[in-house]
């Protein structure tokens, strides 16, 4: 039985991964904040760890609680967006902290702890990006602090490639969702978006690794 580990699995996309992991017959454990979400994920039938990814203290407790697992699959899902603002609008320290902390920090946090892991089953890590953090397709500073935090979670990712490269890293753009954050509005819905993210995962092998792909498998520009 394959092995996945899901870091922010509270709502939405994370738990959509959760859900459809557990009926392809993976083990899955999922971390979520709040008591309520561990409930919920447990009733998914996944093994639910508390984990804050902005607090160090619940970061040192990941490693413990997975020791000695082999992962097929860990997806970075934590994110906040933040502000709306654009480049007309200078960010506050407070903001910037709060996204870029969850964004990045807590990404770069995990990667030590969890990378061993992957490597060990010779799996995959993939981390939510977006496409709002290419750089090289830009067309608005909508959202510009939202935007940093994902160019850099972009290179967080690319970077570590380097240190484990017996696992295969990919930055993924689940697409414009409808969810909490992306909104009612939205064109994708979560079981759509998951849906494909998981089939450019299946297609992944080494040297794919430090790619930056939409749920369409598109190439994104840097």
């Amino acid at each position: 039985m394959p092995t996945a580990l899901i870091i922010g699995a509270s709502r939405g996309i994370g738990h959509e991964f959760v859900r459809k992991l557990k009926a392809a017959n993976w083990k899955v454990f999922a971390t979520a904040r709040s008591d309520d979400a561990l409930a919920a994920l447990q009733a998914c039938g996944a093994e639910a760890l508390k984990l804050d990814v902005t607090k160090p203290e619940s970061l040192a407790g990941l490693g413990w609680q997975l020791d000695g697992e082999k992962l097929d699959l860990a997806i970075y899902v934590a994110g906040v967006f933040g502000s709306r603002d654009g480049a007309t609008v200078s960010s506050t320290q407070q903001d910037f902290d709060h996204v870029m902390h969850t964004n990045v920090l807590g990404a770069m946090q995990i990667i030590p702890l969890v990378a061993p892991m992957v490597e060990a089953a010779q799996g995959k890590f993939g981390f939510l990006s977006s496409g709002m953090g290419s750089i090289g397709e830009v067309e608005s500073s909508y959202g510009w602090v939202y935007r940093a935090s994902k160019a850099a979670l972009n290179m967080a990712m690319k970077s570590a490639t380097v240190d484990y490269p017996q696992a295969t890293f990919v930055a993924l753009d689940p697409g414009w969702v409808r969810t909490d954050m992306g909104g009612q509005s939205a064109p994708t819905t979560v079981e759509e978006s998951v849906s494909g993210l998981l089939q450019v995962i299946a297609g992944l092998d080494k040297s794919d690794s430090g790619a930056y792909r939409s749920r369409t498998n598109r190439h994104l520009a840097w």
